[in-house]
């Protein structure tokens, strides 16, 4: 009888061992779950911080940068470029054109380039909308052309075509601004598109940019300035 007791106990001393055992290792694991969820939440807040720290940054060197003068940039007084809508020939001061009287109808500007002369008078309507218009002469090189197409290509509420008779090589203009380049890398150019695509000079920002007359829509009168 004193052996099946001594083995009992034995027994319930293993299942004892056992069961602190299980209980250590429930308790390292919980331990260790809650370590994993807290450097998971940890990374996760920290992620989610650095971004909105990047973003802010961003958004404050944008803002910096819309605020920057650019070096050789040309102004008009807005109050007195003229909007109203005409259907005759209108005759701008500067060419090419950086605001007045145009056509109801836009040259669409979602990023489009015309191989061809344009109408100022659509263009000067999709300047009102916002957009940035770059032109170039025969002056300008081939690669800078390619350059500012794809650029072009790449950016909503612009448009792109050639004014064999401007004075630069290179233009940008866009509502009342306007600056000429020599080259396609000139720094100055990704600042103009910073400051004025959409820029605070438009008189109708979030206008359209498409739906307006495109290259199908101009025949002979692409060549009418």
């Amino acid at each position: 009888m004193a052996a099946n007791r001594s083995t009992t106990a034995d027994r319930r001393a293993r299942i004892e061992e056992m069961r602190r055992a299980e209980q250590a290792r429930e308790r390292r694991n919980r331990f260790l779950t809650l370590g994993v969820s807290a450097v998971v939440v940890l990374s996760l807040v920290g992620f989610g911080t650095f971004v909105l720290m990047k973003k802010a940054d961003e958004e404050e060197a944008k803002e910096a940068a819309a605020k920057a003068p650019i070096a050789g940039e040309k102004s008009w007084d807005a109050a007195k470029l003229g909007r109203n809508h005409v259907e005759t020939a209108v005759k701008y001061d500067t060419k090419p054109p950086v605001g007045g009287d145009h056509h109801p109808a836009w040259l669409n500007c979602d990023g489009d380039v015309y191989d061809k002369a344009v109408p100022e008078v659509h263009a000067v309507h999709s300047l009102e909308h916002g957009a940035v218009w770059v032109t170039y002469s025969k002056k300008a090189a081939e690669a800078d052309v390619k350059k500012l197409k794809d650029k072009v290509s790449d950016t909503p509420y612009t448009l792109m075509s050639p004014v064999d008779d401007q004075t630069g090589a290179i233009m940008l203009s866009a509502w009342g601004k306007q600056v000429t380049v020599d080259s396609a890398s000139d720094p100055r150019v990704d600042a103009f598109f910073t400051k004025y695509v959409q820029g605070k000079q438009t008189p109708e920002p979030g206008a359209a940019c498409t739906g307006g007359v495109g290259a199908d829509g101009l025949g002979g009168a692409g060549m009418g300035q």
